[in-house]
C-alpha cells in the first residue's frame, strides 16, 4: 500500500473530506473514473497511484490530495454502489409486487448497475475478499456482509415464488438465487458498454425473461392472505365482548 508523500498533504485531504465541499466530491469521482480505467487494464493489484496519476495527466503529488492510496479509492467506491444495491434489492424485496415482477426489477437493476458503475463492480467480482491485506480487513467483512445481504433478498424472492406457486420448485432457493447471480456476473467477461447495440437495462431485461421462463409454473399467483381481526368471544352472561 502506498504511503502520503507528505504528512502535510494527508492532513490537508482529511480536513477537504470532512468539509466535503462539493467541488471537491466531484474531482475524487472523477478520479474514481480514471482509476477505474486503470484498475480495468491492470487489475487492482497491478495499478499504482503513479498510474493513475499518469491517466489523469496530473503528478502524484496533486492525487495525494485527493487519496491516500489506490485501496481506499477503490474499496470506498466499491462500498458505495454495493450499499446502493443492496438498498434497492430490499425496496424490490418489500414491495408489494408479485414474485415475477420483483426478480424482473432485480435483475434489470442489478444489470443496470453493473453498465451505470462500469467497470468497478465488474473489477469487484474479479476480487478475492480472502486474500486482502490486514489493513483492508475491515473493508472486506463489510463487503461481506453486503453480499450477504443481496443474497438474501433473492433467496427470499425465489422463496416467495414458491410459496404462492408461481415458480417451479426447482431446488433450494439458495443454489438458484447463486445460480441467478453467477449468470448476470458472468456479463464481466464480455460486456463493455458501447461495444453492444444493446444497453445494460436491455441486457438485463432479456436474462429476466429466460430465467423467469424457466423458473413460472404457469399458475396465477394466489392472492395474499390479508390479516383479519379475530372474532371477540362474548361474556355468557351479559352477551358482551370479554376484555
Amino acid at each position: 500500500m502506498e504511503k502520503d508523500p507528505t504528512s502535510g498533504i494527508g492532513k490537508r485531504r482529511a480536513a477537504a473530506k470532512q468539509d466535503g465541499a462539493a467541488a471537491y466530491q466531484q474531482r475524487r469521482k472523477e478520479i474514481a473514473i480514471a482509476a477505474a480505467r486503470v484498475f480495468n487494464q491492470r487489475g487492482l493489484q497491478g495499478t499504482t497511484i503513479s498510474a493513475v496519476a499518469d491517466e489523469l495527466s496530473i503528478d502524484r503529488a496533486s492525487l495525494y490530495y485527493y487519496i491516500s492510496c489506490k485501496e481506499e479509492l477503490f474499496d470506498e467506491v466499491i462500498r458505495e454502489a454495493s450499499e446502493e444495491n443492496v438498498t434497492i434489492a430490499r425496496q424490490i424485496q418489500a414491495s408489494g409486487d408479485s414474485p415475477r415482477e420483483k426478480l424482473r426489477a432485480l435483475i434489470t437493476r442489478l444489470m443496470e448497475s453493473y453498465g451505470r458503475h462500469y467497470p468497478l463492480l465488474y473489477i469487484y467480482i474479479r476480487e478475492n475478499l480472502s486474500h486482502v491485506g490486514a489493513k483492508r480487513s475491515k473493508w472486506a467483512r463489510q463487503m461481506q456482509k453486503i453480499n450477504r445481504d443481496y443474497d438474501s433478498a433473492v433467496i427470499s424472492i425465489i422463496e416467495e415464488g414458491y410459496a404462492d406457486g408461481s415458480f417451479r420448485n426447482l431446488g433450494p432457493a439458495r443454489i438458484v438465487a447463486y445460480g441467478i447471480l453467477g449468470m448476470v456476473n458472468w456479463s464481466n467477461r464480455w460486456f463493455r458498454p458501447g461495444e453492444y447495440t444493446e444497453t445494460a437495462v436491455e441486457i438485463g431485461q432479456t436474462y429476466a425473461d429466460l430465467i423467469i421462463g424457466g423458473l413460472d409454473s404457469g399458475q396465477a399467483t394466489k392472492p395474499r392472505k390479508t390479516a383479519t381481526a379475530a372474532p371477540k368471544a362474548k361474556s355468557a352472561a351479559k352477551g358482551k365482548p370479554t376484555a
